[in-house]
């Protein structure tokens, strides 16, 4: 599975989440609970941490965001896209069949 998140997403990360850059790292991860589209029960949470064991990860402008590989389940063989929705000023989730 793979990550990617726009640039548009990165610069909402940015200024959400004060990130300044290099060594600064943001967890996606599987909570129980919310309205979360491909596990019933569960959705997907965002945290600041360093990570345990990197499941997959994608690393833009010295900033890591990652999947621990304890959560990968939750994907089921997906790759997350994070883009911003402007029209929400939020981030979306964007769920898509690897290739």
């Amino acid at each position: 599975m793979n990550i990617h998140i726009t640039k548009p997403a990165l610069q909402w990360f940015k200024e959400e989440l004060d990130l300044k850059g290099e060594g600064e790292f943001v967890r996606f991860f599987a909570r129980y609970g919310g309205c979360g589209s491909i596990q019933s029960g569960f959705s997907l949470g965002i945290s600041q941490e360093a990570p345990s064991i990197i499941g997959t990860k994608e690393e833009i402008e010295g900033i890591t965001f990652y999947i621990e590989e304890k959560d990968l389940w939750y994907f089921k063989g997906l790759d997350l896209k994070v883009k911003y929705s402007r029209k929400n000023d939020e981030i979306d989730f964007v769920y898509e069949e690897q290739v």
